[in-house]
């Protein structure tokens, strides 16, 4: 499951980014809310959780305004704002849950978890397919084929190819790839987006002689739907 995590606070945010991934989930981290609203707009979550104090744009005028725009991703606001007033607030503002802080993780993770499953049971679409050309990607399964023929990938290269895959037929950077596969928010000086994308075509490629990923020089990589 791919978790949106918007949090100011550093400790507070790797404290819950890495429970969630313990839990087996996908998080990406921003830390003001101008930049989670962002995340938001452009690349699907199946949950956020918001605190409700944020640089940019505070928790609620963002999710007024993704309620706005008419995006219904199950919204978890996380704050020490505890106040009956305050909770009132954040409900009627769109979110779906509220947790004050301090909290328990193993709560935390429970409450994401049952946001997620809400959303399935009152028939919200979730995507669990993707498809490019001839590649086809089963997200609950992890499984991966090209005309039918199983291609067998990593963990982080199903991921790669995955946001590829979401963003099929665009420019993807190797900042983009930084920061919403491996979660790097700045550039660790090494070839491991180079490396893994180098497997990824190998893999993709083997048997076929047509490679899908085609390499924009000085600007990243587009997955071509044949």
């Amino acid at each position: 499951m791919k978790i949106l995590l918007i949090e100011d606070d550093r400790d507070t945010a790797n404290y819950v980014a890495n429970g969630l991934r313990k839990a087996g989930h996908w998080v990406e981290v921003t830390a003001d809310g101008t930049a989670g609203l962002a995340a938001a707009r452009t690349r699907a979550h199946d949950v956020a959780v918001v605190d409700r104090m944020l640089p940019g744009l505070d928790g609620v005028e963002l999710v007024k305004t993704l309620r706005a725009e008419k995006l219904e991703i199950p919204i978890l606001f996380l704050t020490t704002m505890s106040g009956i007033r305050d909770r009132v607030d954040g409900l009627e503002a769109g979110a779906d849950d509220y947790l004050t802080k301090p909290f328990a993780l193993a709560e935390l993770v429970a409450r994401v978890n049952s946001l997620a499953r809400r959303t399935t049971r009152v028939g919200a679409e979730v995507k669990t397919h993707l498809r490019v050309g001839e590649i086809e990607a089963d997200l609950i399964t992890h499984t991966v084929t090209r005309s039918g023929q199983r291609i067998d990938l990593q963990p982080q290269e199903f991921r790669l190819l995955e946001y590829l895959m979401r963003h099929a037929g665009q420019v993807v950077t190797r900042t983009m790839l930084l920061e919403n596969v491996w979660q790097l928010h700045f550039d660790p000086k090494t070839n491991i987006v180079e490396t893994h994308m180098s497997r990824l075509r190998g893999k993709l490629d083997r048997g076929f002689n047509r490679d899908p990923i085609k390499t924009i020089r000085g600007a990243g990589y587009v997955l071509r739907a044949e």
